[in-house]
């Protein structure tokens, strides 16, 4: 791909958190590509630290500042279907910001088409995943559009490299001594990365954590919570109907709570190397076990087996950042289509970080007939039968045992 010409950039906009990698890179766009910047910021459920996005991005010199609330679609139309295919990344990290990347890069271009700008510029590092992910999404809604990735340009290549620039150009430098890590908020989690985090022996400290209570300081008494389905999705918590963003706003209360969905884990990136990651995720460990009781009541063993084995294949996907891949929609037509039997509730027990199903029914779905599951007499499944449904299976065995045999004549 040819190198950009700056003078060919007029306009850009810009995927601005507020924090200090984007702070800098909105000041920087500006000196260095001397156009306008665009700073778009994603209410994806960050709470309190957007409130002085507005005035920190115009500060530091944005010509026009898009604040949009995506919580909804965020929930619906991308965590949502992510659970419907019970989706892990290398079996503990439910693809917090990973899910989170393709709306905002799908966000952030409608934004550009709108300001007529040229070019799209992210606050993604040269060695993470979140370039990858941004950037496969621009190009899926205009091939012809211009990146700008100020990581793999500029010469800033340290933390106190960036402290200095913002110290030069006035800009407020929100990471401390104090709190030596990045995080990145959103809905479904909060993740913790860098620092301190970065010797994989150390433990991560308890003034870290954001969302949830320390599991030795959670309540005493456990709480159990119903949780209905209806097509794979989560509708209803203890017999109230809510919104995608409210149902997962209200786990995560409950879940933070008792303190549910803590994961310290060292991952790997796309890009071939090893990465700590810490993350809080108590409203959606507490979906993904809830779905799961009521696919086990609801599901054919065959389908069940099939959907499973795409778990890894799907979830690397989207960690990947191949969320609008034919590949992904592929699996996700396949996916929804299992789903429309999981219909049914859920019953949970929350206690002391840990989340577990104690029950499970579905009035319209359930596949679990007490006559044939039952230990006493019944008049429908006749025991004997057993026999010959063994001897068949066994026979490949029952085979290579007599080979064996024979060899060592």
């Amino acid at each position: 791909m040819a190198k950009i010409q700056k003078q060919e950039i007029k306009k850009i906009v810009l995927a601005y958190s507020g924090g200090l990698d984007t702070s800098i890179i909105l000041k920087w766009l500006k000196n260095e590509y001397g156009c306008k910047v665009v700073a778009f910021s994603a209410d994806l459920g960050q709470g309190d630290e957007l409130a002085p996005i507005r005035e920190k991005a115009l500060a530091t010199g944005a010509d026009k500042v898009y604040i949009d609330d995506l919580r909804e679609e965020f929930v619906r139309d991308f965590v949502f279907p992510m659970f419907r295919a019970s989706a892990i990344y290398e079996g503990h990290y439910l693809l917090g910001t990973s899910i989170a990347r393709p709306l905002i890069a799908k966000r952030q271009m409608e934004i550009a088409a709108k300001e007529k700008c040229d070019a799209v510029s992210h606050g993604a590092t040269g060695k993470g995943n979140d370039q990858v992910r941004f950037e496969l999404a621009y190009y899926h809604f205009n091939p012809a559009i211009k990146v700008v990735a100020p990581w793999r340009e500029w010469d800033l290549n340290s933390r106190q490299a960036l402290i200095e620039y913002a110290k030069k150009n006035g800009i407020p430098i929100p990471v401390t001594k104090k709190r030596p890590w990045s995080s990145d908020r959103n809905m479904l989690h909060i993740s913790f990365e860098g620092g301190i985090l970065e010797d994989t022996w150390a433990e991560a400290p308890e003034e870290m954590y954001v969302l949830t209570t320390s599991p030795e300081k959670a309540p005493n008494k456990p709480q159990y919570v119903e949780i209905e389905f209806k097509n794979g999705n989560a509708v209803a918590v203890d017999g109230e109907q809510m919104t995608p963003a409210q149902l997962l706003a209200h786990l995560n209360f409950l879940g933070g709570q008792h303190g549910i969905g803590r994961v310290d884990l060292l991952e790997n990136r796309s890009v071939g190397m090893k990465s700590r990651g810490v993350y809080e995720t108590p409203g959606g460990t507490i979906l993904r076990e809830a779905h799961s009781a009521v696919e086990q009541i609801t599901m054919d063993r065959e389908v069940l087996r099939i959907r499973d084995s795409l778990i890894p294949e799907y979830a690397r996907q989207v960690y990947g950042g191949y969320w609008f891949s034919p590949e992904r929609q592929m699996l996700q037509t396949l996916i929804d289509d299992s789903q429309k039997c999981v219909n049914g509730v859920a019953r949970v027990k929350l206690y002391k970080g840990l989340c577990r199903t104690v029950g499970r029914k579905s009035d319209t779905d359930s596949l679990f007939n007490l006559d044939f599951a039952t230990f006493e007499k019944d008049q429908v499944y006749n025991q004997a039968d057993a026999e010959g449904f063994i001897k068949i299976n066994s026979l490949r065995l029952r085979i290579r045992s007599l080979m064996q045999a024979n060899r060592k004549k």
